[in-house]
C-alpha cells in the first residue's frame, strides 16, 4: 500500500454500483494514486468463521453464551453500511444454535431513517426474514429506549429495550477507519447505532466533534471513542462478531471475542491495510466515496470529503464523485442547516453559537471545516441548484471540469487520486 506515482492510464472511482473512469495525462498533472493494500478475500469464509468462533478473542464461544430458553439479541448496521449480513447472520444462527423464536435482529439506525422492508430482505435474505424476528431500532420514539446509566458528567445514557432487555447481546459489524470516532465497528454497534437521539447528540457535541484527536485512525485519547466505551459500559454487549472488507466489500478477516479486545485486534489490522502516508499535501485531490452502499446521499459523502481533506493543501481543490441517490437526503437537518447558511463561515458560526447540539449538527461541522480549506467540486446525480444550495460547486463531467482546473494551475500540478475513497485514508507523513 502507498502512494504511486502514475503514467498515462485509467483509473476508475467507485461510484454508485459501478464506477467512473478517470484518465491521468501525464502531460497534464503529475498523479499519484493512493489505494489500500489489497487483500484476497478469503477462499472459505464460512470454515474462516468457524475457525474465528473456535478461538475467540478473550471470550467464551458463541455456542457456550447462551443458556437454554434464553433470548438473544443480535444488533447489526443498516443498509449504508456494507456489513455482509446475508452471510453472517445464518453462521451465526447456527454457530449460537438457539431456536429462532429466540432470536432478535435489531438493525442499528442511528439516526438513520428506517430500512424499508424490500431493503431489509435484501441486507439479509428472505431466509432470515421468515426465521428470525428484525426490527429496524427507532432512536426518536420514548417508549422504545431505555436509560441504562450516566456518563461521568451526568448524561444519562439510554439503549434501545429489545437491546437492553436480551439475555444475550451480539454486535456484528466491519471495521474500517472512521473520520470522528477513529474506527468503525466494535461498541459503535451500541452507541450510536441503537442508541436514542439525545444519547446520540452528546456523542457529537461540537466540542467532541472539533478536538484534534477526534479523527480517522485515532483511538486512544479520542473523547468521542472513549464516550462511545463508557456509554456501552452501561449494558455492553456480550460477543463481538467484526469483520474486515477489502475495496470489493469481501470478507479479509474475522474478528470475534470480547468486543473491546476483538475490536482493537481488527483496528490494528485495518490500519496496516488501508491507512497510507504521503510526503506531502497536494493542490488537487480527487476521491470518490467508495461506490454503493456508503454513497447513497451527500450526508454520507462527507466521509470521502474528509479523507482527501487530510491531505490537500489549504485553499486547493477537492473534486468528489459520489452519486447521492438517495439525495441529501430529505429527513434530518443536514440540508436544512446548510442551506439556511449564508456562507460557510457563516454556517461555522452558527453552529458553533447552538446551545445544545442538533441532529445533524456534527456533519454540518465537518463539512464546513472542509470547505474552509479547500474548494469541493462534487459530481453526483444531485440537481445543480441542490449542490450549490449545500455550499459546494456541482460538476456534470468530472474528466472534463477536473482537466479544465488543471489546465488553470499548470502543467505538473500534484494531483492525489483516491479512487476508493474512505477505504484508504491519507495522512501526512
Amino acid at each position: 500500500m502507498g502512494v504511486v506515482p502514475r503514467t498515462h492510464e485509467t483509473v476508475h472511482l467507485a461510484y454508485g454500483k459501478g464506477s467512473i473512469p478517470l484518465h491521468l495525462n501525464p502531460a497534464l498533472a503529475d498523479w499519484s494514486v493512493l489505494s489500500p493494500r489489497h487483500e484476497n478475500a478469503l477462499p472459505d469464509p464460512k470454515h474462516a468463521f468457524a475457525r474465528a468462533c473456535a478461538e475467540p478473542i478473550e471470550s467464551p464461544r458463541l455456542r457456550d453464551l447462551v443458556s437454554p430458553g434464553e433470548r438473544v439479541c443480535i444488533v447489526t448496521s443498516d443498509g449504508t453500511r456494507p456489513v455482509p449480513n446475508r452471510v453472517l447472520l445464518p453462521w451465526i444462527l447456527e454457530e449460537l444454535g438457539v431456536p429462532d423464536e429466540h432470536v432478535t435482529v435489531l438493525v442499528g439506525t442511528g439516526t438513520h431513517r428506517p430500512n424499508s422492508p424490500e431493503e431489509l430482505a435484501a441486507m439479509f435474505g428472505e431466509e432470515i426474514m421468515r426465521r428470525v424476528r428484525v426490527v429496524n431500532h427507532d432512536a426518536y420514539d420514548p417508549a422504545r429506549n431505555e436509560c441504562v446509566g450516566k456518563t461521568q458528567g451526568g448524561e444519562s445514557v439510554f439503549l434501545d429495550t429489545e437491546y437492553v432487555h436480551a439475555d444475550k447481546r451480539i454486535a456484528v459489524g466491519f471495521i474500517e477507519p472512521h473520520f470522528f470516532a477513529g474506527f468503525s465497528g466494535g461498541p459503535k454497534a451500541v452507541a450510536p447505532g441503537v442508541a436514542a437521539l439525545d444519547t446520540i447528540l452528546h456523542l457529537h457535541g461540537y466540542g467532541l466533534i472539533a478536538h484534534p484527536q477526534s479523527t480517522w485512525g485515532v483511538l486512544d485519547g479520542n473523547p468521542v471513542h472513549e464516550t462511545v466505551c463508557e456509554m456501552v459500559r452501561m449494558c455492553p454487549p456480550d460477543a463481538l462478531v467484526n469483520v474486515a472488507l477489502n475495496n470489493a466489500k469481501v470478507i479479509t478477516a474475522f474478528f470475534i471475542g470480547d468486543y473491546i479486545k476483538a475490536h482493537r485486534a481488527g483496528c490494528e489490522y485495518v490500519r496496516e491495510r488501508a491507512m497510507v502516508s504521503v510526503p506531502s499535501e497536494f493542490p488537487v485531490v480527487v476521491t470518490s466515496n467508495s461506490g454503493f452502499p456508503l454513497d447513497q446521499n451527500l450526508y454520507q459523502a462527507v466521509k470521502g470529503m474528509s479523507a482527501a481533506a487530510r491531505i490537500v493543501q489549504h485553499g486547493g481543490s477537492i473534486f468528489v464523485a459520489s452519486e447521492c441517490s438517495d439525495g441529501i437526503p430529505d429527513h434530518g437537518n443536514f440540508g436544512a442547516m446548510l442551506r439556511e447558511a449564508k456562507s460557510i463561515a457563516d454556517l461555522d458560526a452558527r453552529l458553533r453559537a447552538l446551545p445544545a447540539p442538533k441532529l445533524d449538527q456534527w456533519q454540518a461541522q465537518i463539512l464546513a471545516k472542509i470547505r474552509q480549506r479547500a474548494g469541493v467540486f462534487l459530481h453526483s446525480a444531485l440537481d445543480d441548484a441542490t449542490v450549490r444550495a449545500c455550499k459546494l460547486s456541482p460538476v456534470a463531467h468530472l474528466q472534463e471540469a477536473l482537466e479544465e482546473h488543471l489546465w488553470s494551475l499548470g502543467k505538473g500540478t500534484r494531483v492525489a487520486v483516491l479512487p476508493e475513497g474512505p477505504v484508504t485514508v491519507p495522512y501526512l507523513d
